[in-house]
């Protein structure tokens, strides 16, 4: 997709700068929400914190003219110097309140950073336990989870803070404007304007970062893959043999010069602008700065009055710019929350049905001409296949790569729902099953199976969350797995951290990871279907026919399904299932399929000849 080219003179669109503003400030009333939620005690303190910071310097230069005004009269008439004194003192006992405030506002700000940046990431994650898996295999969906993770986790504090510091600048600017506006209600309108121009820019310039941000999604997320490839052990060792190490690295690199070519022309536009424009605001203070010493010299004001408008003039100027440039960030900051809430507001799948149970107990798994077709492609990956899955019986699923084997896993489990077609169990539609009650009569075992960087137990227990910590249920699922004797043999049994990015990680062969997921397909007791796809493929023959001996007796008055490349294997099924180009090709016993001498029986005569 081509990235919209960047204008690289244009000054800021100024027509199109408030509708972009009411667009976006749409998110402002939930994130507020969420601080305050996040904790209401550390919120209003910060409110409180913000007040009492931006009304305090206003009373520090009031009190400054009255030292100035006060050491002059002293001076002058050689008065005492008790009221001087005093007013030094009183001024002392503000400006420690001031600091003592201010610090209690950092703390508070960082308390409430630490547990907003938690609950936005616990939000995230919530939401992605939601999910169904074709959002996982979306690469637009996963640019939009890329983006929330990555920026606007810190955006609702930002925007908290931001919202505060406004208000925190708007407090000096009215005590500020209580004490200018006896010079001149026009000094106050000068303030103002100075500020505007550097406010304009800035904003626009925040749009224009975001859409580079929103675009690069794509491009930072591989990345972060080819670091992934570059300094993970479970790639290091195709990376060093194939020496593909400089030339992913170079592509790292090159993603990251296109990145910061980008990065630097907005970086040296954004800077052109403010610097020129915050030229015109330094006029203006300096017009004022002329106004009132002149005013001064006539006599219009005291000395110290003159000290105090001057100082007030610089606060103002920089309360005000603190004031839009608040507004600015708030702007920013809710274009980045605008990724946050795309995701989670990003439509889930409903919930489907509640039933537990259907109504013919014993007649196993139905698929009625079922169909399915994966989201954003046009080529089926099933089509119109029914078949029957009795209580006590085997199904074997044969075919090419990409026949539909794994896919129909996939709809059996629910993870994809059929695009036509419906597929019931004990006589029920699944998708009237609730969700969790079918899948518990599921245990499955996938050809790409995670190896989870957990103990060894762990890994095992996952298959059953409420085993997950049962150290007996461990040990019998893996006896059934056949891992228990590898196991034992560990350094610290069923408690030895698996994988090397833990320290004291053991890492296992192929054939014993796959020994713990079958194991963990017999975590679930209560599962009276077992899925098995190709769970023997990286397993020696010997260990292969100790598992699949073990597994028919395992699994006796249960439905199995096992997919393998294997025919020693699949031939033992009591019905096997030839799929091609996502259809049944040809179904029925071993002997019966090889009686027909169709595709089944040329495979697995290919493959008897090549043992031969």
């Amino acid at each position: 997709m081509a990235r919209p080219p960047l204008q690289s003179q244009a000054p800021p669109d100024l027509r199109r700068l408030p509708g972009e503003f009411l667009e976006v400030f749409r998110y402002g009333r939930q994130a507020l929400a969420l601080v305050w939620q996040t904790s209401h005690a550390l919120t209003v303190w910060l409110a409180l914190l913000t007040v009492v910071v931006g009304a305090l310097p206003a009373l520090i230069a009031l009190i400054g003219a009255r030292i100035v005004d006060a050491v002059v009269a002293a001076a002058n008439v050689g008065g005492a110097l008790g009221p001087v004194l005093e007013l030094v003192a009183i001024e002392g006992v503000v400006v420690a309140l001031l600091a003592l405030a201010m610090r209690a506002q950092a703390l508070a700000n960082t308390l409430l950073r630490d547990q907003l940046g938690h609950r936005v990431n616990v939000m995230i994650l919530e939401k992605a336990l939601t999910l169904d898996l074709e959002h996982f295999e979306d690469s637009e969906f996963y640019d939009r989870l890329t983006r929330a993770r990555r920026e606007a986790s810190a955006r609702p504090l930002s925007m908290v803070m931001r919202s505060f510091g406004l208000a925190q600048n708007l407090v000096q600017l009215v005590s500020f404007a209580v004490l200018l506006v006896h010079f001149s209600p026009w000094a106050v309108l000068l303030l103002v304007l100075a500020g505007l121009p550097g406010f304009i820019a800035e904003a626009r310039f925040s749009n224009e970062a975001f859409r580079l941000f929103r675009w690069r999604s794509a491009e930072r997320r591989m990345q972060a893959y080819l670091e992934t490839v570059i300094a993970r052990e479970d790639h290091a060792k195709e990376v060093k043999l194939f020496a593909l190490g400089r030339r992913l690295l170079d592509r790292y690199i090159a993603i990251f010069h296109r990145l910061y070519a980008e990065d630097r022309r907005l970086a040296v536009r954004r800077d052109t602008w403010g610097f020129l424009l915050g030229l015109l605001a330094t006029l203006v203070l300096y017009a004022g700065y002329a106004w009132v010493a002149v005013s001064a010299v006539r006599g219009a004001i005291s000395i110290g009055e003159m000290t105090m408008y001057l100082l007030l003039f610089r606060q103002g100027q920089a309360a005000v710019s603190g004031a839009l440039g608040a507004v600015s960030g708030l702007y920013e900051d809710n274009l980045y929350l605008s990724t946050l809430y795309e995701y989670l507001e990003a439509p889930s799948r409903p919930p489907g049905g509640k039933a537990t149970a259907g109504p013919l107990p014993g007649d196993g798994l139905r698929l009625e001409n079922v169909g399915f077709t994966y989201p954003g492609t046009s080529e089926p990956a099933l089509v119109d296949v029914s078949l029957h899955l009795a209580p006590g019986s085997s199904l074997a699923l044969v075919g090419a790569n990409g026949s539909g084997k794994t896919t129909l896993i996939k709809l059996l489990t629910r993870l994809y729902v059929p695009t036509t077609g419906r597929i019931l169990l004990d006589g029920l539609d699944i998708v009237d099953w609730d969700v969790e009650a079918l899948r518990a009569r599921f245990g499955v075992i996938f050809q790409d199976f995670a190896r989870y960087q957990m103990q060894v137990g762990e890994n095992i227990g996952a298959g059953d969350q409420s085993g997950f910590e049962d150290e007996e249920r461990w040990r019998v699922a893996a006896e059934q797995g056949r891992a228990a004797p590898f196991i034992e043999t560990l350094p610290e049994g069923y408690h030895t951290q698996l994988g090397k990015w833990f320290q004291n990680g053991r890492e296992l062969s192929g054939g014993q990871w796959q020994k713990v997921a079958l194991s963990r397909a017999f975590m679930r007791r209560d599962a009276d279907i077992l899925v098995l796809d190709e769970p023997t493929s990286a397993m020696d023959a010997q260990a292969e026919v100790e598992v699949f001996d073990h597994f028919r007796r395992l699994t006796q008055g249960r439905m199995a399904i096992l997919i393998s490349h294997r025919f020693s294997t699949v031939r033992l099924a009591d019905q096997i299932v030839v799929l091609d180009g996502g259809r049944v090709a040809e179904r029925g016993s071993h002997e019966e399929l090889m009686r027909a001498d169709g595709i089944y029986a040329h495979l697995f005569t290919l493959q008897a000849r090549a043992y031969q």
